[in-house]
């Protein structure tokens, strides 16, 4: 599969790319109760809604689209679509399991239309849509399924239809390239990486993909125990357009691993961490001078390609780190290596 292609691959070559923030934090903060997750398309559903934020492309796309181009405004180079928890497993919680192709069409044609309108207002710099593929609601690492194997078996495949689905609406609905961030579990993920090459590889296409982890202890270690080489280990047969790190700590927790990562990886690295670690009231204490400062380092120590925000990141964040990377160049990769270490499913 070829790393990517066209004016995404010349950008790529020239500067350092900005994704956008995180969703969730903007839809927290416009308040909105059941009614408003519900819009008119789901009045009479049978479950509650509120805070089902992947709902909101289908009951109230304005939003979305509005929470878009802020981002778009705010110096984002790559929008992400609306879809972290729309496979039909997670959307199962919402009763919605059944419309997850639907959510997943909707979001990425808001999106596509918010990017292609600022593509238009600035055709220099064009921008470009991420089909978002977030983590399944269930894990294999630590699943008591684990130890039947007809039963793992079952749930492999079920994971893999699910996430196969969310690939067809995004790709249909005319995302650039599929994000598969905040993998914390590797068995899950090289699932969702097997249902995409499904899709692809049934359409004859080729799609950028990009792979990005989440460290959830403070070694530097996933949910199923495994360091950030081990991770890239794990999945560099996809030959993803880039991989990196996002959530988790926030950006000064991640740069001894980020640039253990950015040591193996010859592929581009990304980097959308957290405006650090939520308070007790569930506020990131992260500014978006703080944020953008810890990205800058990053860059100047030429350890990313692409950077963005994730939790309580904004539209502000997102502007003071496109001011911030601006005038630095991008990490150049180094020469393709064997990864001469094991990676296994836990311990590293």
């Amino acid at each position: 599969m070829p790393v990517t292609h066209g004016p995404l691959d010349a950008l790529l070559a020239r500067r350092i790319l900005v994704l956008d923030g995180a969703m969730g934090t903007m839809v927290l903060r416009l308040g909105l109760d059941e009614d408003a997750f519900r819009g008119a398309p789901f009045a009479r559903h049978d479950r509650p809604l509120r805070n089902d934020v992947d709902a909101l492309s289908i009951s109230r796309p304005e939003l979305v689209l509005g929470i878009h181009r802020a981002y778009l405004e705010a110096g984002a180079d790559i929008i992400e679509t609306n879809t972290f928890t729309a496979t039909a497993l997670a959307q199962a919680e919402f009763g919605l399991g059944q419309a997850a192709y639907e959510l997943n069409l909707a979001a990425a044609g808001l999106a596509r239309r918010a990017a292609d309108q600022w593509s238009d207002r600035t055709p220099d710099r064009p921008r470009f849509v991420a089909g978002a593929i977030g983590p399944a609601n269930r894990s294999f690492f630590t699943s008591p399924e684990a130890g039947d194997p007809a039963l793992h078996a079952d749930a492999v495949a079920h994971v893999r239809a699910a996430y196969r689905e969310q690939a067809r609406g995004l790709l249909d609905g005319g995302v650039d390239l599929l994000l598969l961030e905040t993998v914390a579990d590797t068995l899950t993920a090289s699932t969702a990486i097997a249902a995409i090459l499904d899709e692809l590889d049934a359409r004859d296409l080729r799609v950028p993909v990009l792979v990005s982890a989440t460290i959830t202890e403070r070694d530097g270690r996933t949910l199923s125990g495994q360091t950030v080489e081990a991770f890239y280990a794990s999945i560099r047969h996809l030959r993803p357009l880039a991989v990196g790190l996002n959530c988790a700590f926030g950006a000064r927790q991640m740069r001894r691993h980020l640039a253990g990562l950015s040591r193996v990886a010859p592929e581009l690295v990304t980097c959308h961490p957290s405006a650090g670690l939520p308070d007790a009231s569930g506020r990131y204490p992260e500014q978006p001078s703080d944020t953008a400062a810890l990205l800058r380092e990053l860059a100047t120590a030429g350890l990313v390609n692409v950077v963005g925000g994730c939790c309580g990141t904004t539209p502000d964040h997102i502007r003071a780190i496109a001011d911030a990377v601006r005038d630095l160049p991008p990490r150049m990769p180094p020469p393709s290596v064997v990864v001469a270490r094991s990676a296994p499913d836990a311990g590293g």
